[in-house]
């Protein structure tokens, strides 16, 4: 599949920096309020200290720039040194990274660096068991819209980490024609006038509907909870030799409600594209610790 904007992976995944920043700052703000008062009044002020972050369970670790971001955000002479690679899988009891600086410091910036660390190594690893799952079938497993309000870039960014492609990361990205849209406008007879640059996507239910958008050869068609055997039905009409002679295929993408159980299943089918919310709304985040030496 060619990397449509609306489908973004990287061979090295990049954050957002503005963005990044934003998203610590208001989660430092929201859990240190006016200052670590039990740190004050425990630990002297100028005590240094070293501390690991160790995974407590089997993980794709991702977040090492997140949770780095934190730290200096709190003290920009923080020490942070990765003890692993971004992506990389990991086991039960792995030091993760070390930090080094005065503990006043660290132990601020601790829970939100634990947080988003845990929470976005939670959507790697789960994206991860999803890509191996339909190994070695074309399609490609992409993320939605169900995300987390304002940590969107955050949750998306750890979806490619852990091997999945991005779908619109925003409703300016691409047109997308859903069943409310259709619910409003009672169906349509001819798509709108597409801006240049964008790609059009229309939701179907069954393949009656299906066999209608077809016929405005859009770039894709979504596929919303079909059986297996109507998605079987759809790939071999649009892989039809005499009807993809006279334009460029469709792709199809499979959604709603898909479970890992299943996902190979649907793979099988001939789908490009398996997009899950589950990724990003219904995720385990990882259970990752601070420890002081």
């Amino acid at each position: 599949m060619e990397q449509d904007k609306y489908f973004l992976s990287q061979e090295e995944p990049r954050l957002d920096q503005h963005k990044l920043d934003l998203i610590v700052r208001h989660a430092l703000l929201e859990d240190i309020g006016k200052g670590d008062i039990t740190t004050q009044l425990t630990i002297p002020k100028n005590k240094n200290i070293k501390a690991f972050l160790i995974a407590k369970e089997e993980c794709v670790v991702c977040g090492l720039e997140v949770a780095e971001r934190v730290f200096k955000t709190v003290d920009k002479d923080i020490k942070f040194t990765p003890k692993t690679k971004e992506g990389q899988s990991i086991k039960k009891g792995k030091a993760i990274a070390e930090i080094d600086g005065k503990a006043h410091s660290i132990l601020s910036a601790e829970r939100v660096a634990l947080n988003l660390f845990s929470l976005l190594s939670g959507v790697a690893t789960k994206t991860r068991e999803y890509v191996n799952r339909i190994k070695p079938y074309k399609a490609k497993i992409t993320d939605t819209r169900k995300t987390m309000p304002g940590l969107r870039e955050l949750q998306k960014y750890a979806v490619r980490i852990g091997g999945g492609f991005n779908h619109r990361m925003a409703l300016d990205e691409m047109i997308l024609i859903k069943d409310n849209h259709l619910q409003v406008t009672a169906g349509y007879t001819q798509l709108p006038k597409v801006p240049k640059g964008y790609k059009i996507e229309i939701e179907v239910q069954n393949l009656e509907e299906f066999k209608h958008a077809l016929r405005f050869k859009p770039d894709v068609i979504m596929l919303d909870n079909m059986d297996l055997a109507d998605i079987k039905k759809a790939v071999e009409i649009v892989n039809n030799t005499a009807f993809t002679s006279h334009h460029p295929r469709t792709k199809l993408e499979a959604s709603g409600g898909v479970e890992i159980e299943e996902v190979k299943q649907i793979a099988a089918c001939g789908v490009d594209i398996i997009s899950i919310g589950d990724l990003t709304h219904s995720f385990k985040s990882i259970d990752v610790s601070l420890e002081v030496l």
